[in-house]
């Protein structure tokens, strides 16, 4: 009897130890499934925030926004020229804006305006969501333990796909586009002799004028002035310079200013004040497409008095 009860007990006591095995075995292997899950999820993590969104690649749009919210915004009308016939019959090509309707003009640019304003500001928006997104999965990454990281592997993948919408978003705002109006730019009797028009326009840009402040400089009572663009513009267009002479606040003086068209990346200022501050700012000249500008250049530059400029031609003078 005694030897029964031992084997019962015996086999009991294996069973249980066979079903404690194969428990650990399968807790082993789905805690080793679960491992392999979330490396391969922080790999797929880490690789969209060095890649795809990238410090790097944050960085240059944060670049481009900027440079873009300096830019000057213009109307691009399609087609530029019309074939238009008169009472003889004969063709003469005619700018597109000798036709448009002022009025209808203006509307369209405040259109225009609005829609580059409100552009400016989605790409603002979505800069800053970018980082935000970035910094949200990088801390999932930095901080979440293996279990952590697999409970909240759905909203991970949310969160990615969401980013590279706002990323997409991102590059098709970066460009100005059509401009959709529902305006007749120009009057149906203006065309009566020639076909209907198919009147395309967009948003174009231009580089802001920057100053060269290591070719800018000032003498005892004239001063030199340089600009560029971005992207080193070989045609030069009518620019406009301002130049206003600075009072300190004084009550008893009054300060004056002028303004100068030029064609040029170069300009001299004569007839100034020695030993006076006076602030310069370069500016795209207005078009009759000219939209928007929010930015526009300025440098201070400041007059020799006559003793420095006595000095420095003493220093320049030859020796003998």
């Amino acid at each position: 009897t005694f030897s029964h009860l031992s084997f019962g007990i015996m086999a009991v006591t294996l069973n249980e130890f066979e079903t404690s095995s194969e428990s650990t075995v399968r807790s082993e292997e789905q805690d080793s499934a679960s491992w392999e899950r979330y490396l391969e999820g922080r790999s797929l993590v880490l690789q969209f925030l060095h890649h795809d969104l990238s410090f790097d690649y944050l960085q240059h749009h944060q670049s481009k926004v900027e440079l873009l919210k300096k830019c000057y915004f213009y109307l691009e009308i399609e087609p530029k020229c019309v074939n238009m016939r008169d009472e003889n019959h004969v063709a003469h090509c005619t700018s597109i804006l000798q036709l448009i309707d002022p009025c209808q003009l203006q509307r369209v640019k405040q259109v225009g305006k609005n829609q580059t304003k409100i552009q400016l500001s989605l790409l603002t928006e979505l800069l800053e969501l970018l980082e935000q997104g970035r910094e949200e999965l990088s801390s999932y990454v930095e901080t979440c333990d293996a279990t952590t990281f697999l409970s909240q592997w759905d909203l991970i993948m949310q969160r990615l796909s969401k980013l590279s919408e706002l990323m997409e978003t991102l590059l098709s705002l970066e460009e100005p586009g059509q401009l959709y109006v529902k305006h007749h730019l120009v009057s149906r009797v203006d065309l009566r002799n020639t076909e209907l028009l198919n009147i395309r326009i967009s948003l174009r840009t231009k580089m802001p004028l920057i100053f060269d402040r290591n070719e800018s400089f000032a003498h005892k009572d004239w001063a030199k002035l340089k600009w560029f663009t971005e992207n080193q513009e070989s045609y030069l267009e009518p620019c406009e310079l301002h130049m206003k002479l600075l009072t300190n606040g004084s009550q008893t003086e009054r300060g004056y200013g002028m303004v100068r068209t030029v064609t040029s990346d170069t300009c001299v200022v004569h007839n100034l004040q020695p030993g006076r501050s006076y602030k310069f700012t370069v500016r795209r000249s207005d078009a009759h497409v000219f939209v928007f500008e929010n930015w526009h250049d300025s440098m201070i530059l400041k007059t020799k008095t006559n003793a420095v400029e006595q000095a420095d031609s003493s220093a320049c003078a030859p020796e003998g």
